[in-house]
């Protein structure tokens, strides 16, 4: 499990009816504390404290905008590349008057 910084700090968090059902069929489920453990790279067990288990879900959460944003780069690149190279093709290509 990841260490909390020597800075960490404890929030508030506001949590609805919703988000309590949640987060106790999270604890309650095998398979769904294995997919959050993976999602957020942090051992989530059975015995996890709902802290625990609140920051992991934190910390999956901030590794799916991290790699929202990451993909959303690598589609700006191809776009931005794709256009280059048919701009660059387009530059080699004889103009359709060079032959006559």
């Amino acid at each position: 499990m990841a260490t909390l910084d020597r800075q960490a700090v404890r929030k508030s968090l506001p949590l609805s009816d919703r988000d309590q059902r949640e987060i106790n069929m999270l604890r309650g489920s095998g398979q769904r504390r294995a997919v959050l453990s993976h999602l957020a790279a942090e051992d989530v067990s059975e015995d996890s404290s709902e802290a625990t288990v609140l920051r992991a879900l934190v910390e999956a959460g901030l590794r799916a905008v991290n790699h929202e944003m990451e993909a959303r780069g690598y589609a700006e690149l191809a776009t931005d590349y794709t256009e280059r190279e048919r701009r660059r093709v387009a530059r080699r290509r004889k103009p359709a008057w060079a032959d006559e």
